[in-house]
């Protein structure tokens, strides 16, 4: 009772300021909306791309666009850029370690090949689904100032009104990264709503060097200890945090 309580008022206290925010800040919408049109007349200011928010609910996320008009097809030849990597040694040398005695073989794409290096190649091509680059060539220079401030986020207070996510909650994610999120471990950070801030945000978003691990366990802790408490920590907590240093 006392979760469906909590729930109840989340709901509540979502409508009723986002609604608030939304009129406060449409002199700033308008502005940026002038802004992003100047700087490519073109290109569209509102972004909505596809993302897998609580209990893998697919909806239209909506961002004030940052990136160029080609930004997605792009993205495949810059994961050598992403951030979220280990220190591990390449997936090709995992091919090359001796044969261990009287172990398994089994058919691959590289051909016949020891089980446990292909087990081992398989865990690491999962482990980093996160994209995250310092520097992206892709965003634009006004895109540039909405993201350091977390301006191109204000949008989303359209989904929290629609019903779509929480001010507070886990982040949504794309596609691309909720279908490798299917594990024991991680599958349990789609139980908490979605939402614009959160755990992670507050902890480690703008930091370099963060690893995907980290961002996976604290999505993991906020749907186990979700409250009213730490909602309201995380909300108090968010300012700074949207004041991000690091170009990512």
């Amino acid at each position: 009772m006392q979760r469906h309580s909590y729930e109840i008022f989340k709901r509540i206290f979502d409508v009723c300021a986002s609604s608030v925010l939304l009129l406060l800040l449409s002199p700033l919408f308008l502005a940026i909306f002038i802004a992003l049109k100047i700087e490519n007349p073109k290109a569209p200011v509102i972004y909505v791309s596809k993302r897998v928010g609580r209990y893998y609910k697919v909806f239209g996320f909506i961002k004030f666009r940052s990136m160029r008009p080609d930004a997605d097809k792009m993205l495949a030849q810059m994961q050598h850029l992403n951030q979220y990597k280990t220190d591990e040694p390449k997936t090709e040398r995992i091919f090359n370690k001796p044969l261990k005695h009287n172990e398994i073989q089994l058919l691959s794409d590289e051909g016949w090949m020891p089980e446990s290096q292909i087990l081992e190649a398989e865990r690491r091509s999962n482990e980093k689904p996160f994209l995250k680059i310092s520097n992206d060539p892709r965003i634009t220079r006004v895109g540039h100032f909405i993201r350091n401030t977390s301006i191109d986020e204000l949008p989303q207070l359209i989904n929290v009104l629609r019903g779509d996510m929480s001010l507070v909650g886990n982040r949504p994610l794309p596609l691309y990264e909720a279908e490798q999120l299917t594990t024991d471990e991680t599958v349990e950070r789609f139980c908490a709503p979605a939402g614009i801030t959160g755990l992670w945000q507050v902890t480690d978003r703008g930091k370099k060097g963060v690893s995907a691990d980290s961002r996976k366990q604290l999505d993991v802790e906020y749907a186990r200890r979700y409250s009213l408490a730490l909602d309201f920590w995380i909300l108090f907590k968010t300012p700074l945090a949207a004041l991000q240093s690091d170009n990512v």
